[in-house]
């Protein structure tokens, strides 16, 4: 999917996503939300709808899959530059600290998630070698 593609893509989603209380038909069966990320480079506002796993701690998990890719979303370099910001959950916004995974924990939770979704299972296959990196969301 080129970028104009995925830009697109992601402009619905939040469409959706906010006309629906945070229900995305396509992805009906998982929560979401839509991060407010800033930019590493450019220092410019983006928008970025992801699927969002709760774990069995109660911790709220991203996964930077890119649908396997065999590189990272750009939203991966933003947290790592600007990890405080906005996200939208629901019909709610809030500040949050979204704190990257040390690569061990990261791998453990990777590893677990696999499985549990062959779909996930994939993505982590064909991304590799690159490991997926993980996030954790904390409320501010």
């Amino acid at each position: 999917m080129s970028e104009l593609d995925m830009k697109s893509f992601n402009e619905k989603i939040i469409e959706e996503f906010r006309a629906n209380g945070g229900k995305v038909g396509m992805f009906a069966d998982y929560p979401m939300v839509i991060l407010h990320t800033i930019g590493a480079k450019s220092g410019k506002p983006h928008l970025v709808p992801l699927v969002l796993t709760i774990n069995e701690k109660d911790e709220w998990i991203l996964f930077a899959t890119f649908a396997g890719s065999p590189t990272n979303p750009a939203w991966v370099y933003n947290l790592r530059a600007h990890p405080q910001i906005n996200i939208e959950y629901g019909t709610e916004t809030f500040a949050a600290n979204v704190i990257e995974l040390e690569e061990s924990a990261a791998q453990a939770i990777v590893n677990e998630h696999t499985s549990h979704s062959e779909q996930f299972a994939g993505y982590v296959t064909s991304a590799a070698p690159r490991r997926i990196p993980v996030f954790r969301i904390d409320r501010l």
